[in-house]
């Protein structure tokens, strides 16, 4: 049977309703709100081959910039397979040749900060519901809340009793 990936396609602007729609005829996507990012789970025998197809099937279809597929290694690390549009790729390659990089090191440069700012712009985000709770409410009955919310939750995670 052949394992099923999920991949993640960002887009280089927001989507058409008309698009999207047009993209449903090749491959089922579940779209964020503003339709810069789409998820397509697809039957490949790798996760490389799951985004050379995803390509090949949506690339005249949508404006893509970039497919990745995250699937963990053998040590449970996570790996990232990237797939760029032929000019992603170029832009890649003029950057690389201009700072006198091989274009695999400036793509890491790049996935990893992007990793922060997504980081950091969840922090962000977190503060300010934070604020926003503890503005109506006071710190204990957040915490309180937090306490009753968090076995439900992540009971999976927690360690079990020795």
């Amino acid at each position: 049977m052949t394992p099923f990936h999920a991949v993640e396609i960002t887009l280089t602007r927001p989507t058409t309703r008309s698009e999207l729609r047009h993209a449903w005829e090749r491959a089922r996507l579940a779209a964020n709100a503003d339709r810069t990012r789409l998820l397509a789970v697809h039957s490949a025998r790798s996760p490389s081959g799951a985004l050379h197809v995803l390509r090949h099937q949506l690339g005249s279809r949508l404006p893509i910039g970039i497919l990745t597929a995250h699937y963990p290694d053998r040590r449970g690390q996570v790996l990232l397979n990237i797939a760029l549009s032929r000019s992603a790729d170029a832009a890649l390659r003029r950057r690389a040749a201009a700072l006198g990089q091989r274009p695999q090191d400036v793509l890491s440069q790049c996935v990893a900060a992007n990793l922060a700012r997504r980081e950091q712009e969840r922090t962000r985000r977190l503060e300010d519901r934070l604020e926003s709770l503890l503005a109506h409410h006071i710190l204990e009955e957040v915490l309180v809340c937090a306490a009753r919310a968090l076995p439900g939750r992540y009971h999976h995670c927690m360690p079990a009793a020795p």
